[in-house]
């Protein structure tokens, strides 16, 4: 269905086209929305997926679909958005008791894998975002390593970690989430997470070197 063609006719309807909702009801039909994007993205791909398969899952009619959102494109770029601010809110959420930088970042781990786990759709959407609009896939790693910074640069402050390039720190340390998520929540979930949380808690406080009792054994 073409989106000039229908904003042309929300306007003449008297609707003011695609935006936020102005009603506590609007942003739940609006949310509904986005929870149907996300499982039919994930579920049949971008490109098979149509927004009739969208307001079929979401129950809503294709003008209520207009009503928030110009098409397709749009509602993925927002979806993807939405997600990010749910997975940064609910790592923020599992770290808030942490004790220090290194704490958090085990905690946070382990809160990832987990949420990734129970939310697999996550990485689907964000790969069919990759090779629809790269920028898509781009402001949701660059929106989440701005906060990363943020905590680093603190953390660098308190000295709870040794000061250094903390914009390549969490490239890196975002790297390794996405991998160790690929791997272990969704392709082969055969090592329990709080063993890889172990793991990379002791990469994070040791270091890859061995200390002078292994090297003398």
């Amino acid at each position: 269905m073409n989106t000039a063609v229908n904003a042309k006719q929300a306007g003449a309807a008297g609707n003011p086209g695609p935006g936020a909702p102005k009603t506590a009801r609007g942003a739940r039909t609006r949310a509904r929305i986005l929870k149907a994007a996300e499982d039919t993205f994930g579920t049949l791909g971008y490109h098979r997926a149509g927004i009739s398969d969208i307001t079929r899952a979401a129950g809503v009619a294709q003008g209520t679909f207009y009503t928030y959102f110009a098409g397709k494109e749009e509602i993925l770029r927002e979806l993807v958005r939405d997600m990010g601010h749910q997975v940064r809110a609910h790592l923020a959420a599992e770290i808030v008791d942490a004790r220090d930088r290194l704490e958090a970042e085990e905690k946070g781990l382990r809160a990832f894998l987990q949420y990734l786990f129970e939310n697999p759709s996550l990485y689907r959407v964000l790969q069919e975002a990759q090779f629809v609009d790269e920028s898509i896939y781009r402001d949701y790693y660059e929106a989440f390593g701005k906060g990363y910074l943020r905590m680093l640069a603190n953390a660098t402050r308190k000295g709870e970690i040794r000061a250094g390039n903390n914009e390549v720190r969490v490239w890196a340390l975002m790297g390794m989430s996405n991998f160790l998520g690929l791997r272990y929540a969704l392709w082969e979930r055969d090592v329990p997470f709080d063993e890889i949380v172990d793991t990379i808690a002791d990469l994070f406080r040791n270091g890859l070197t061995l200390d002078g009792k292994e090297k003398a054994s």
